[in-house]
């Protein structure tokens, strides 16, 4: 519920009549993504600027109404960096790593997500989705402009999907009328109550929390710092058994009151109600202006399979978790950025069709990963029975002056990049003393570089990270070739570069992913060996 013209509710792409409505015969495309949010905008710009052919079909013309998700993790600013948003997303946000938590009125203890130095991005920005959305789609005009050849085609509906062997038919509404396409290849990105997953009859498994959580969106100018702050059973009483205060650009704070599964939420959503719990909370004396209201239930679910053969899925057409984490549309990127390589070099015919099943394997992981620990956190923040409210209480207790309780209280795990361990892209560990965080499976971390930051030099294609460790300019193997990218220990003064990927060895030589995962590593180079693990992390072993 809007309370101001507060909406940045943007015509990003209007519709426009395509010449696919005036062809005689459905018109085929490579790939067709179906849903114009982030992750779906974010699919094409990742496969358009790798030069494939990507149409995108939205229902509305642009940018959503409600603020819905604002906290963005590293991970997802160095993917939105590699694509050339991250730095206006930063700019924009409202940057913070360091969180307090409280019971009552008293400070239990308060975490810093980023203590390290040495990295291009911080642990955490806030920032109201549609800018978001707003800066994706700004920076896929750019990419137009360069050639890239991406559609994004407002107010055209699909109505339903034929999936074939090798291609999916899909009917279409548009103001002017229904056309059809086909597409070789569907990427569903069309949101949490999905639209093509009711088409095809496909469902999710998982669990729905019995509980409501209002939103405020409020403009005012307060004293709060730049942190994260959460609060069980708070000592404003009137504010539900617990509550969040996130900052947001332009002045907005969000803030969010757990008020119970029975609540009446027509009741509840009456502005004299909402200010009461915010008059509460912030005190008679603090000034404020409602810009959003709404009250939300969550649930942790996924489907069985993202990958239903031509026709794909990612972000919360996928899987839904919990808001406690940020876990959503972070989530939703990583998917973005493992698909968009995979689908590509399918596409090229530079690997096989079975590429794609890693998707499967390693999103369903990290979906998996995500719902487990958003689940718990669920399970602290509402306690289900009168004894798990006995222990989370006995636990913030202790952990106000005991840390060995610290890592036991959850206000919502936040996120985290997801390591693939143990899954069949990876190749060999044969850095002997290797840090454990880069070993296989693992993102890259960022590391200082000379005057810049590696994660700079790093994504986009397969390439062989030599540190103080020699290697050929580049390797081919069986049409995928890997290009070094040389650096030494010295190049960082910090050390910070050392300690992340060489630990104790000397020197090592990393195989890295398109999206700066690690595929393996070594001491030196074995060519037998590196031409081995890019077979095996192209699906060719």
């Amino acid at each position: 519920m809007f309370h101001d013209r507060y909406q940045l509710a943007f015509k990003l792409y209007p519709y426009e009549r395509s010449v696919d409505q005036d062809a005689a015969a459905p018109v085929r495309h490579p790939v067709v993504v179906l849903g114009g949010g982030p992750i779906g905008v974010a699919t094409a710009l990742d496969l358009g600027l790798q030069g494939i052919p990507v149409v995108v079909l939205d229902d509305h013309e642009g940018i959503g109404m409600g603020s819905r998700a604002i906290c963005f993790s590293k991970r997802c600013l160095e993917i939105a960096h590699r694509y050339g948003c991250g730095a206006e997303m930063v700019e924009k946000g409202v940057v913070w790593n360091l969180g307090k938590v409280f019971h009552e009125d008293r400070k239990v203890y308060e975490f810093n997500l980023l203590p390290e130095d040495g990295h291009r991005n911080p642990a955490f920005i806030n920032l109201q989705q549609p800018y978001f959305e707003r800066f994706i789609v700004e920076r896929v005009r750019k990419a137009q402009a360069d050639g890239a050849p991406i559609e994004l085609r407002g107010k055209n509906r699909v109505d339903s999907v034929e999936v074939k062997e090798d291609h999916v038919v899909l009917s279409i509404t548009t103001p002017e009328g229904p056309y059809t396409i086909e597409a070789d290849w569907l990427i569903g990105a069309d949101g949490a109550n999905s639209p093509l997953r009711g088409m095809m009859g496909l469902d999710f498994t998982g669990r729905v929390f019995q509980d409501s959580f209002l939103i405020a969106d409020i403009r005012m100018t307060a004293d709060f710092p730049t942190e994260r702050w959460f609060w069980f059973e708070p000592s404003f009483k009137s504010s539900g058994a617990s509550a969040l205060l996130h900052k947001q650009p332009d002045g907005v704070w969000r803030i969010d009151f757990q008020i119970g599964w029975d609540a009446d939420r027509k009741e509840e959503l009456k502005e004299e109600n909402v200010r009461a719990r915010l008059d509460a909370m912030l005190g008679p004396d603090v000034e404020y202006e409602l810009v959003w209201t709404s009250i939300y239930t969550f649930q942790c679910k996924r489907m069985e399979k993202f990958r239903h053969g031509r026709v794909i899925f990612a972000g919360d057409s996928a899987h839904q978790v919990s808001p406690f984490g940020a876990r959503g549309a972070n989530s939703g990127m990583q998917d973005v950025d493992n698909l968009g390589w995979k689908l590509g070099m399918v596409i090229r015919g530079e690997a096989p069709d079975a590429l794609l099943d890693s998707y499967d394997a390693e999103r369903v992981h990290g979906a998996e990963e995500n719902i487990m620990n958003s689940t718990r956190s669920t399970d602290f923040i509402t306690p289900k029975s009168k004894m798990s409210h006995v222990f989370r209480n006995a636990v913030l207790a202790l952990a106000q002056d005991h840390a060995f309780a610290r890592p036991l209280v959850n206000s919502g795990r936040l996120s985290v990049p997801c390591v693939y361990d143990g899954l069949p892209l990876n190749g060999p560990d044969a850095l002997s003393g290797g840090p454990e965080r880069t070993r296989p499976g693992a993102p890259c971390p960022d590391a200082p570089l000379g005057g810049g930051f590696l994660l700079d030099a790093l994504g986009g294609r397969f390439q062989l990270l030599t540190i103080d460790a020699e290697a050929p300019q580049e390797l081919t193997e069986d049409g995928v070739t890997a290009v070094r990218v040389a650096v030494s220990a010295a190049d960082d003064p910090s050390g910070a570069l050392a300690a992340r990927y060489l630990g104790d060895a000397p020197s090592g030589v990393y195989l890295l992913r398109p999206d700066q995962h690690v595929a393996a590593r070594w001491d030196r180079y074995d060519e037998a060996a590196v031409r081995a693990a890019i077979r095996t992390a192209c699906a060719k072993a």
